[in-house]
């Protein structure tokens, strides 16, 4: 856990800043690509900003953190959650990323009061194109004081006579660069902040003139000098993921890197898979079923248990890319069987084992897209005597410095991604080692714990008064059924 909370910073609402990419302090600010997504801005006047944590790591970078008040007696703000990631690639094509998240947002004791406050801001520009987008932003239950609101785009309401609510306040606009005269390339500019409050007057302890920011996020992307001078293109370019910035995840037992031509099998038609905001999707096509098995007991891996989740469907199903990323360690494990890596654009890594055959794209350092087909299910590997199913692994990219023990429980993005939802790897259940060394499940405290029980099934409901002295039996100091709050 320790280590977890190095990456998680446990302080305030999350500010993540993703600063420039790969360019020296010389460069000229237009030739510059970052992203910026910050989960809670309070500015008073006179008083330096209040914000939370703050992560800086291109290409990529994200934090989480559970519970924010301000003041202490939580009177002004309140949120259960605060989330985001950023992304920044400079080059041709440049693009940046910046989501932030806000969760159970109470405002000025539950005056103002959302379920969510989610905001998404993307941007991509080239030597001939650009773009930028804040669609995907959204505030849902939100309710004002006492009314139900359904936020729209750049929506504007009053709040009594102290104050006003600004929602999804939305900007997205492409411009030409200034750094050249020939070839101009395009800037992708994206600006959102899910709720904004403006004091008018003094209330609930803000002075007149405060603001409060909820889900702020920017990103601007500009195409490199390289573009400016000696486009390639005349058609917008896809955007591939940028370089590892860690070292390769390595899986337990022995390898044998390459898929043999024997293995792989033509690309099925028709696969079609819903993506969620983020870009996730489900990893297996069609009917599955999984459960929530993370954590238990497997005495051929290492620690001894289950780094992962396995979900069930017929032999030769479709496994889909869970987002755009690279492939990579594809070929045989002793473990795993035919398996293969994929890394995606953020740098979380996810594990597919026990496949039956790989699809061509199934190619070392192949970069595929969110729903592509990489692999089918199977059962190899130490999965020989078992059902065909998928054994898979999510790493997030702020765990991997703990290794192959870097994971998190992937039940609960599997559920979500079923439903084309999305989830924060931050907020994921992981695995910590005890004061013996030994991995145990982190999980919420018990709010009671069972003292003693007696067994009542020998009487019977149809015996008047039966139950009644079988319970009445602690009166004579007989045990019986108790709870015990934990303190």
């Amino acid at each position: 856990m320790t280590t977890y909370a190095r990456f998680a910073l446990a302080i305030g609402a999350f500010a993540v800043i993703a600063a420039v990419a790969g360019f020296a302090g010389a460069a000229p600010k237009e030739q510059q690509t970052g992203a910026t997504a910050v989960a809670i801005r309070i500015a008073v006047p006179g008083t330096p900003d209040v914000k939370g944590g703050e992560v800086v790591g291109p290409p990529g970078a994200s934090t989480a953190v559970a519970g924010f008040a301000y003041p202490d007696d939580a009177s002004i703000v309140r949120l259960g959650s605060a989330a985001g990631t950023v992304v920044a690639q400079p080059g041709d094509p440049a693009s940046a990323q910046a989501n932030a998240d806000a969760v159970a947002v109470s405002l000025f004791r539950g005056e103002i009061t959302a379920d969510t406050i989610s905001v998404r801001a993307t941007s991509a520009a080239g030597a001939v194109a650009a773009s930028a987008d804040t669609s995907a932003s959204h505030v849902d239950g939100l309710i004002v004081l006492g009314q139900p609101v359904t936020a729209t785009q750049n929506a504007q309401l009053p709040l009594a006579d102290w104050g006003t609510l600004e929602l999804l306040v939305t900007q997205s606009t492409t411009t030409p660069s200034p750094a050249a005269k020939q070839n101009v390339p395009k800037v992708g500019n994206a600006t959102v902040i899910g709720a904004r409050i403006k004091m008018l007057l003094d209330h609930g302890g803000l002075p007149a003139g405060s603001e409060i920011d909820l889900g702020s996020a920017e990103a601007t992307a500009v195409a490199s000098a390289a573009a400016v001078t000696t486009p390639t293109s005349t058609t917008p370019a896809t955007i591939t993921p940028p370089p590892p910035s860690h070292r390769p995840i390595i899986d337990p037992g022995s390898s044998i890197p390459g898929a043999p031509a024997d293995l792989v099998r033509p690309l099925p038609a028709g696969v079609q898979s819903k993506l969620t905001n983020g870009g996730y999707v489900f990893p297996v096509y069609g009917p599955a079923s999984f459960g929530d098995t993370f954590g238990a007991s497997r005495p051929d891996v290492k620690g001894g248990w289950h780094h992962g989740e396995d979900i069930f469907a017929p032999i030769g199903t479709p496994l889909l890319a869970v987002a755009a990323g690279t492939v990579h360690a594809v070929g045989w494990n002793e473990i795993g069987g035919w398996r293969f890596w994929l890394r995606d654009v953020l740098g979380n890594e996810f594990y597919y084992a026990h496949l039956s055959a790989y699809s061509p794209l199934a190619v070392e350092g192949k970069h595929v897209r969110a729903g592509d087909v990489i692999g089918f299910m199977g059962k190899s590997g130490d999965a020989e005597f078992g059902l065909p199913h998928l054994h898979f692994e999510i790493h997030p990219a702020v765990l991997q410095a703990l290794g192959y023990d870097g994971v998190v429980a992937p039940y609960p993005f599997l559920v979500a991604w079923r439903r084309a939802q999305d989830a924060s790897f931050a907020d994921g259940r992981t695995y910590v080692s005890d004061a013996n060394g030994l991995p145990r499940a982190v999980a919420p405290p018990p709010g009671a714990v069972l003292l003693q029980s007696s067994d009542i099934s020998r009487s019977s409901g149809l015996v008047p008064g039966a139950l009644s002295r079988e319970l009445g039996r602690k009166l004579a100091g007989v045990p019986t059924g108790e709870l015990s709050p934990v303190r």
